[in-house]
């Protein structure tokens, strides 16, 4: 699998390849320009050459003309000033030894103009202008120049030429591109040190990007995966960004809390179940005897000639073995397994239901209860009568919790929309004592109890397992003073389409 460095390095060398191509025609097209505007200055100094010798050539003046080739010659940058005729014979040179030779009309400074042997009378400047490499290693600049037959020539008594003669010979002036091809050089070096320099801050930049915005996130998000494989689902990715990796993070985070809270309710489960089969051997084992012990103590207690004081005594022991039976009835019930008949349920009927059974204790204790039921019933799929003991749990531990003739109960039913799902919401609230922060990750632990001799402490287990088996979540708030608020949640019912 190819790592992200290398993905990366690709990257950066497509990047380099790319930088250097657009820098590569740049240079191109300034040596061109360059080498263009020294052929017209070199053609421009031909014309001037030639124009300098027109009127001494007129009056055959051969001394004047060596002297101004050979002054011209000596210049610097010059390394070689020819006229020679339309044979091919050098005329006049700025190197003497040359005088007097013929030169071949082939070589690549006559060949243009005796293209087919046939001098041509006009020629484009780029057909007149070559580079050569010169006997030293560098690079010369030839300008060859004709040189027409003007009629001040074909008439003039010293030298006439024929008028069809349009070409009389040709005017070679060779100069040095050294300190061209230097300026070049010096010019290509500023551009690739420069160009080097850019690829390296850019590539420092976009390497401390990288790492900051990508490689530390992504080094983060790897060690938060290390922790919670090793069973830490408490670990969260902190990220104070608003981009993709902000939202890969949230949804780390997400799905450790959801993860936890399987967990936790996992670990409820088995702890219930285990609980379950050990409080089902324990009721079963003492029940029987405890039946007796209820049977032969109520009748003595009927039909026993007994005194005051042994009749108070004997009437303590049945109490205290029907709070005994109660005992082991709620230990059958945490511990009997149902299997809950599925059907859609609405919310609202469920309290109604659960309210007239409760009636007689509210109003007893003088309970004021409010209900604020959705007007679209929440539909969900569940058992009825399992739902009902839900409630039913829930609403005789408010009752014990608040204040008799101040007590407040408020039931509300409502529907809200999650991540595309719908969820159906059951809240209990009353204002009665409260519970303790350090009970409330107990208080759905069984036989956990914070009402003394008055409970057994399964009542909430029971609402546990219930309300899982419904696939929803109970959670609580709850302070001391003021009052607690179940909140359950059940997934709302989506009738299967026929077919």
């Amino acid at each position: 699998m190819a790592r992200i460095s290398t993905k990366l390095l690709g990257l950066s060398i497509s990047s380099i390849l790319l930088l250097a191509l657009s820098t590569y025609f740049p240079i191109k097209s300034q040596e061109a320009a360059f080498i263009r505007q020294v052929k017209e200055q070199g053609d421009l100094l031909a014309q001037v050459i030639k124009n300098s010798t027109r009127q001494d050539m007129l009056l055959n003046q051969r001394s004047r003309i060596h002297k101004i080739i050979d002054d011209i010659g000596r210049q610097k940058g010059i390394e070689q000033v020819r006229i020679f005729n339309k044979n091919g014979k050098i005329i006049y040179s700025s190197e003497k030894m040359l005088i007097g030779r013929m030169v071949d009309k082939k070589e690549e400074a006559c060949y243009s103009c005796h293209a087919a042997d046939k001098p041509l009378e006009h020629l484009s400047i780029t057909k007149r202008v070559r580079i050569f490499k010169n006997p030293c290693g560098g690079r010369s600049l030839g300008i060859i120049n004709p040189i027409y037959n003007e009629p001040a020539c074909s008439s003039a008594a010293c030298h006439a030429h024929p008028k069809e003669k349009r070409v009389l010979g040709v005017l070679d002036v060779v100069m040095s591109l050294r300190r061209v091809d230097e300026t070049l050089l010096k010019n290509k070096l500023q551009i690739l040190y420069s160009t080097a320099g850019t690829i390296v801050i850019i590539s420092l930049i976009f390497w401390y990007f990288f790492k900051k915005f990508v490689t530390y996130p992504i080094h983060k998000l790897v060690t938060a995966t290390r922790a919670v494989a090793e069973g830490d689902l408490s670990y969260r990715i902190e990220c104070r960004r608003n981009d993709e990796l902000k939202q890969l993070a949230d949804a780390f985070n997400e799905m450790t809390r959801k993860l936890s809270e399987s967990k936790e309710k996992l670990y409820q489960s088995d702890k219930l179940a285990s609980v379950g089969r050990l409080a089902a051997g324990v009721a079963h084992e003492i029940n029987n005897p405890l039946t007796g012990v209820l049977t032969y103590s109520s009748f003595l207690l009927k039909h026993g000639n007994l005194p005051e004081e042994a009749r108070k005594d004997l009437e303590v022991v049945v109490r205290e073995t029907k709070r005994c039976r109660g005992i082991v009835k709620s230990l059958l019930d945490f511990s009997r397994q149902y299997s809950p008949k599925m059907a859609p349920v609405d919310l609202n009927e469920v309290v109604e239901n659960s309210l007239s059974i409760m009636d007689s204790i509210l109003k007893l204790k003088r309970i004021k209860v409010t209900k604020d039921l959705s007007k679209e019933p929440p539909i969900v799929l569940g058992d009825s009568n399992r739902l009902q003991q839900v409630l039913i749990n829930l609403l005789s531990n408010a009752a014990d919790a608040v204040e008799e003739g101040k007590g407040e109960i408020v039931i509300s039913t409502g529907s809200l929309a999650k991540e595309g799902e719908t969820f159906h919401r059951l809240v209990i609230r009353d204002n009665g004592c409260g519970i303790p922060k350090e009970n409330l990750d107990k208080i759905f632990e069984p036989f956990f109890s914070t009402k003394g001799n008055k409970g057994v402490g399964l009542g909430l287990s029971i609402v546990w397992g219930i309300i899982g088996e419904h696939g929803g979540r109970v959670d609580v708030e709850s302070e001391p003073g003021e009052g607690t608020a179940f909140f359950i949640y059940f997934p709302g019912y989506k009738p299967s389409r026929p077919g």
